[in-house]
């Protein structure tokens, strides 16, 4: 045992953390099970990051994608039977079966998106913590409108949108205090139709500005000519007169660090919420690309002096996961 494996597993005993009894592997199989297709923005991350580490040779992939909540479980334990390493995916409503199927497999690594703590010894979470560029894009949007009405298209509100919402809104309060937000939920993760039909409706309210958290969105910004804020992905190259800026989300830093455990064979239950951070170079505000320039100087100085801040520790960007409502009048 090498002392960083044996500093790990003081670590676990010091705090009731039970480390994973699995050797180390050299090329672990990562199995991903995803409730919606994989093009899906939040999902995409992952598969992403994954799908790369597959062509470096680092590991073997495999996935099932758009699984129903009733088969959820089902597939889960297939992966972990068939002796997949790591399981990864998007947990949240299937919370509990989830946790089920890690504790009849302990010797099976689990990382889920999850709004829970860790569950010992080998169910890690992960979460979208990129409410710092969202506050960096809200900057924007707030100084763009002309109006002060910005429209905020969302799919369920449940802590992960939440939070990035929150984070918007309060970066737009800095730049104009009297912008008004219109908020709407279309309760589901991936139905562009529905998510432009709201949009539609907020822009015939008068909205100048959309907030495009779910697929959908940015399209009726394009048709009726008004501008909209990414999230968690960057389509500005589908939409170059129409997207300003997005908050992006980048799983390589949080994979990366589950797949190093899996392979050292040290790897525990435990937030890796935190490499979603700007200092890890989990979320980034995207480049201006097209709108280069087109951006006030005055406007963009004071963003990049708050994203300075929130680099360096000076300015945290506060968690706020309760549900956004309308201030619209």
């Amino acid at each position: 045992m090498n002392l960083i494996t044996r500093g790990l597993c003081l670590f676990a005993l010091l705090f009731g953390i039970t480390a994973l009894a699995a050797p180390p592997v050299e090329r672990p199989v990562v199995a991903a099970v995803y409730s919606v297709p994989v093009e899906q923005q939040w999902v995409s991350r992952l598969h992403i990051v994954l799908t790369a580490a597959e062509a470096r040779g680092e590991i073997e992939y495999r996935f099932s994608e758009n699984i129903s909540n009733t088969d959820f479980e089902r597939v889960m334990r297939q992966y972990a039977e068939a002796g997949a390493h790591l399981v990864t995916g998007d947990s949240f409503a299937l919370e509990a079966a989830a946790r089920r199927v890690a504790r009849d497999y302990p010797q099976t690594a689990f990382l889920m998106g999850s709004s829970g703590k860790a569950q010992a010894p080998n169910f890690a979470v992960f979460d979208n913590y990129i409410q710092e560029p969202s506050y960096l894009t809200g900057m924007i949007a707030g100084g763009l409108s002309k109006n002060g009405k910005i429209g905020m298209v969302g799919g369920y509100p449940i802590p992960e949108v939440n939070r990035l919402m929150h984070a918007f809104m309060e970066g737009a309060r800095e730049i104009n205090p009297k912008v008004t937000f219109s908020v709407l939920f279309i309760g589901s993760w991936f139905d562009p139709p529905k998510a432009k039909e709201a949009a539609f409706a907020m822009i015939d309210s008068g909205v100048d500005v959309l907030y495009a958290e779910r697929f959908g969105v940015s399209d009726a910004a394009k048709e009726r000519g008004v501008l909209a804020i990414g999230n968690v992905i960057d389509t500005q190259a589908q939409y170059p007169q129409t997207v300003v800026a997005s908050a992006l989300w980048d799983m390589a830093p949080t994979l990366n660090a589950a797949i190093a455990r899996v392979k050292a064979g040290t790897f525990v239950g435990e937030d890796y919420g935190q490499y979603s951070l700007m200092k890890h170079q989990g979320s980034s505000l995207a480049p201006l690309g097209t709108f280069e320039g087109k951006v006030p100087a005055e406007l963009m100085a004071k963003v990049r002096e708050r994203e300075a801040a929130i680099l360096d520790g000076s300015f945290i960007v506060k968690v706020n996961d309760s549900e956004p409502k309308s201030s619209a009048r």
